[in-house]
């Protein structure tokens, strides 16, 4: 509850809605414990009070039935009984009275006025203790009021003080700062008429002559010794955060500059900024602030009217013979003067006609201006005030929100909070400061919650602030009351653009009816000009965009025009018009261009789905190129959404038939990337087959690419190389970097496997930066890990584990499944040759729990291997006989007699442990078999495993039981 006492009895809720206090017993009897201010007041006296000289029957029963219909209203912990009577419980924060006290000891002498809602307890004016408590309060007010009149003269500030002086025309001291005013505002003979005034009454009245003090301020004026203070500048209220740089750089400008325009969105803070950049500039004569936002014009050109402004500011008197420009050129002439001219918005052709006459006629003469939009002088140079960055922003969130809510700080439990409310409130400092006032009411959690409804959020701002900036409907009315009928149109059109358009954009989709698309680009501009609509970007393609809370209101807008589903009907062609042309450009020259322009639409793009999911298919082949896998599958359906289901690490139902020839093509590269390598190139050469019979080489070329990873799989190397070097010639001839990234994969891999480990680093790193010029994170993550593979092979442990953990991390980040169990693969096989087997083993079961989630166990032949490995290294016979026969009956089903060799070397290591070493040479001869069955003998780095269990098998065996041994497995490869 707030309690009022400075005006009619008044009580108002947490949020500013008035509370009724019904009876006029009760009224009173809140009032008499207003007046006590919170010390208790007597039974006694409370029942004086209300009933006088008729008391009723039980005057102490009746009080107390009074005292609970007041605590029915206000609260039973508000209305305390302490002997001997009963206290309401009030500070700084509840009380109107403590308010103005409290703003008064800090200074704020303006804001302790602006409490004042008329005469005290106005309704109980004929009861006793009402006329004595409205008369203590209204000398402290006078006293404020006085104070307050002071300091702003002697900034040189303008004051009127003719109403108070009307109501209270004795107090001698109210008179001489009444007098100083009108000298100072150049009107000297009235000053002089006030104190003629007060003289005559006072002789009239008490038979008096005026005191010492306003005898000497008389004096002061008839001879013209009054002080004229050198700067009208207001004393900054609270500190300005976060705008340290920009004081610096603005001052640097006036440097060399001579006008300078300070433009920006409203609330953005240009006038604070104008005012701590003046009050540093210490070269100047004098600095005067003028304020033009409450101007209107006084003739048609609205010359006079500011003309007038500057004069009134300058203290120059009025004289019709003399042209007024040319009065305010004589009074700077020959002096060093900075004007600041602030809210030139609504008057910028005068602003901008005096400006230039006084630049011209007067040298010393600088001008720093506020406006939304620029004078357009040739002298200008604009500097667009930006709204705070997010450390500066929070500052400032946080700062005034201690201040409305005592004991708010920022912590690590609200500071994603404070930081989400500072992004969605665009960094701008009256929205900010706004927001902050509720957080005594709501909470930062309650308040970023409400913000969707912003404008009835920040509806109360404080009472000495602008009207057009106590809330933010009307910072932004006052901007939208200047636009043209073409401006107003644009800019709520725009507003269903989300995180701004190109010029073609905004011109499909805000074009049309009363503003044709070909006139579009001119409206932008002035948009531009005044400050609503954002275009950053100086060096490449004009963007638009508007700031979020001008996109709330421009929607407002949109829809009292009844143009909203039109307008957002046209927002979705032009996007999946974009998404049509995209999806071929993403596979040729054009890919970084096309990605780019996708990158920046994607946003619009999101909006567009939600109200036509049918361009979803348009954007697949985006979304798997920029790694956004779960978005992928949120809008995809089908073989699409097979496909990205197993790239998220899920298993997913295979779609037959496919219709789409690129969903076809593009899940068999998935199932093929996890190790389903039969149901994968069933896909791949479905899709070669369309491919080649529609003529499309793009397709072509990725199934070749397909190809090479299933020939591999099958050990048919000459395969393998056939469909890299003849993939690589057409996406060569395409243009494709995604494709020539692939290419690069196949060809190192073949290097890696013959042992050409220098080519094998080549060809991958020249990948690497094929992916990391495309972004593409999918990519980047696999070539990392081939990178890890190769420095594993030439036993670069410490440069293997870094390659393979940034892999993993970036697959991670992005959902990327396959990609994270890649470098896992690869970190698990670096951690078993370092010796570390617990870590190894570790990562070696996760990626099993893997393969069991996406459906596809027999993907897990390596792993089974590796963890054979483990077991047999650590003595664990059973486990390792185990783990190594169940790897070599999977890797039979794949049919790749690489796979088969290793399961039959992992076997052999079990064999040995278990002591017959006999069968362990036979089973190294078949693996050897199988390897050189596919002309691809294990390369020396490679040989680790097979060299520790061929050197345990000769050694139980002696050299020539273990050849003769070794040579029948060599004959018989397939033995089981």
């Amino acid at each position: 509850m707030r309690f009022g006492v400075l005006g009619p009895l008044a009580v108002w809720a947490a949020d500013g809605t008035p509370v009724r206090v019904p009876e006029a017993k009760v009224r009173l009897l809140l009032a008499h414990l207003l007046v006590a201010e919170g010390r208790p007041v007597p039974v006694q006296r409370l029942g004086a009070a209300l009933w006088g000289e008729r008391p009723p029957g039980n005057p102490g029963n009746t009080l107390q039935t009074k005292v609970s219909a007041l605590r029915r209203v206000l609260g039973r912990d508000v209305v305390t009984w302490q002997p001997p009577g009963y206290a309401l419980r009030v500070d700084a924060a509840s009380s109107d009275l403590l308010d103005f006290r409290a703003r008064v000891a800090a200074g704020d002498r303006a804001g302790a006025l602006a409490l004042w809602r008329g005469e005290p307890l106005a309704e109980f004016a004929d009861e006793p203790f009402a006329v004595g408590f409205a008369r203590r309060l209204e000398d402290e007010r006078l006293a404020v009021v006085e104070d307050w009149a002071q300091a702003r003269l002697a900034a040189g500030q303008p004051v009127s003080l003719a109403d108070e002086v009307a109501r209270h025309p004795l107090r001698e001291r109210l008179r001489g700062l009444h007098m100083r005013a009108l000298f100072l505002a150049g009107r000297q003979v009235e000053a002089l008429e006030s104190y003629a005034g007060l003289r005559r009454l006072l002789a009239e009245e008490q038979g008096l002559e005026p005191g010492p003090d306003l005898v000497e301020v008389h004096r002061e004026l008839l001879s013209h010794e009054v002080a004229r203070p050198r700067t009208n500048l207001p004393a900054p209220v609270t500190e300005l955060l976060g705008r340290a740089d920009a004081v610096r750089a603005v001052r640097a400008l006036l440097g060399t500059s001579r006008l300078v325009t300070l433009t920006g969105p409203g609330g953005v803070g240009k006038t604070r900024l104008a005012v701590a950049t003046a009050r540093a500039v210490t070269a100047a004569d004098c600095v005067w602030l003028v304020e033009l936002a409450g101007l209107e014009r006084a003739d048609r050109s609205g010359r006079a009217t500011v003309t007038d402004a500057v004069a009134d500011v300058l203290g120059l008197r009025e004289d019709a013979a003399e042209d007024p420009v040319e009065r305010l050129v004589a009074a700077v002439r020959g002096r060093d003067v900075l004007l600041v001219l602030d809210n030139c918005e609504r008057l910028v052709e005068p602003v901008a006609r005096l400006v230039s006459d006084l630049l011209r006629a007067a040298p010393g003469v600088r001008v720093l201006a506020t406006s939304q939009e620029p004078l357009g002088l040739a002298a200008e140079t604009v500097w667009s005030v930006p709204p705070l960055d997010l450390p500066d922003a929070v500052r400032l969130f946080a700062a005034r929100a201690a201040a409305a809510a005592p004991g708010f700080a920022l912590t690590p439990d609200n500071a994603d909070t404070v930081a989400a409310v500072c992004r969605r409130l665009d960094g701008l400092p009256l929205a900010l400061e706004l927001a902050a006032t509720r957080v005594r009411a709501l909470g930062v959690r309650a308040l970023l919650a409400r913000l969707d409804d912003r404008f009835r959020l920040l509806a109360g701002g404080h009472r000495d602030a602008p009207a057009r900036q106590r809330t933010l409907r009307a910072m932004i009315d006052w901007s939208w009351e200047l636009l043209t009928d073409a401006e107003r149109i644009i800019l709520r059109r725009l507003s269903v653009v989300v995180e701004g358009c190109d010029l073609a954009a905004a011109e499909a989709i805000c074009g049309g009816g009363d503003v044709p698309p070909h006139d579009v680009a001119d409206v932008l501009a002035g948009l531009v000009n005044r400050s609503l609509v954002v275009a950053p970007d100086q060096t490449g393609p004009a963007r638009y965009r508007l700031l979020e809370s001008v996109s709330d209101y421009g929607r407002e807008r949109l829809r009292e025009a009844g143009e909203s589903a039109e307008v957002r009907r046209r927002h979705a062609a032009h996007y999946r018009s974009l998404a049509e042309r995209a999806d071929p450009g993403l596979r040729g020259h054009d890919q970084l261009d096309w990605l780019a322009r996708l990158d920046a639409d994607t946003a619009n793009l999101r909006a567009a789905l939600d109200l036509d999911p049918g361009l979803a298919p348009h954007l697949a082949w985006y979304w798997f190129l920029r790694g956004r896998i779960q978005e992928a599958r949120r809008h995809l359906t089908g073989a699409w959404q097979a496909a990205f289901t197993v790239l998220a690490g899920h298993a997913a139902q295979v779609v037959e038939p496919v219709d789409d020839p690129r969903a076809d093509w593009f899940l068999g590269y998935v199932l093929s990337t996890v190790g389903d390598m039969a149901t994968g190139e069933r896909h791949t050469e479905r899709a070669y087959t369309q491919a080649k019979a529609r003529g499309d080489d793009w397709g072509m070329a990725a199934a070749l690419s397909d190809r090479v990873s299933q020939a591999m799989h099958r050990g048919d190397l000459d395969r393998a190389r056939d469909a890299a070097e003849r993939a690589q010639e057409l996406f060569t001839a395409l243009g494709d970097r995604w494709g020539l990234l692939q290419s690069s994969f196949a060809l190192g891999t073949l290097a890696q496997l013959l042992g050409d480990y220098p080519q094998a680093t080549r060809l991958h790193t020249g990948g690497l930066r094929l992916a990391e010029e495309l972004e593409s994170w999918p990519e980047v993550s696999f070539t990392l890990s081939w990178l890890g593979r190769v420095a594993l092979l030439t036993k670069d442990f410490t440069a293997a584990r870094a390659y393979h953990e940034k892999a993993r991390r970036l697959a991670a980040d992005r959902g990327f499944s396959p990609g994270e169990m890649y470098a896992e693969t690869g970190l698990a096989l670096g951690a078993r040759q370092e010796g570390d087997l617990a870590e190894a083993e570790r990562i070696l079961l996760r990626i099993q729990d893997w393969h069991r989630q996406v459906g596809f166990e027999a993907g897990a032949t390596l792993v089974l291997a590796e963890r054979g490995f483990v077991a047999e290294l650590r003595g664990d016979v059973d486990k390792a006989l185990k783990l190594q026969e169940e790897g070599l009956r999977l890797a039979r089903q794949t049919g790749d007699p690489r796979a088969v060799a290793l399961g039959q070397e992992g076997l052999a290591g079990a064999r040995a442990l278990a002591g017959d070493h006999e069968e362990a040479a036979r089973l190294l001869g078949r693996a050897a078999a199988n390897r050189l069955s596919v002309g691809v003998p294990l390369p020396a780095a490679q040989r680790y495993d097979v060299d520790r269990i061929t050197a345990a098998a000769r050694e139980a065996l002696g050299a020539d039981r273990f050849e003769r041994s070794f040579a029948e497995g060599l004959a018989d490869r397939d033995a089981s």
